[in-house]
């Protein structure tokens, strides 16, 4: 089992330790979004920002918690 919004593995639940606010509920679009693009900017240092919110989105299309939010729907 992986967690919904980023892949991460889990024991339980739908989503990990990183994806949850403090009541445990998911985190907005904005906030993981801003911290996947810093998680990708660490992995791969030197690309382009452009590039790394690309990756990121495309990543994000692959989530079940936000296939279908506009933003990544809505990608070019």
């Amino acid at each position: 089992m992986t967690c919904e919004s980023c892949g991460m593995p889990l024991e339980s639940g739908r989503y990990c330790e990183h994806c949850t606010d403090e009541h445990g509920e998911l985190q907005t679009f904005d906030e993981r979004f801003a911290r996947m693009t810093a998680w990708q900017a660490r992995r791969a240092p030197g690309t382009p920002p452009e590039e790394i919110e690309r990756q990121t989105l495309d990543y994000m299309a692959t989530m079940p918690a936000w296939r279908e939010h506009p933003r990544v729907a809505s990608r070019s």
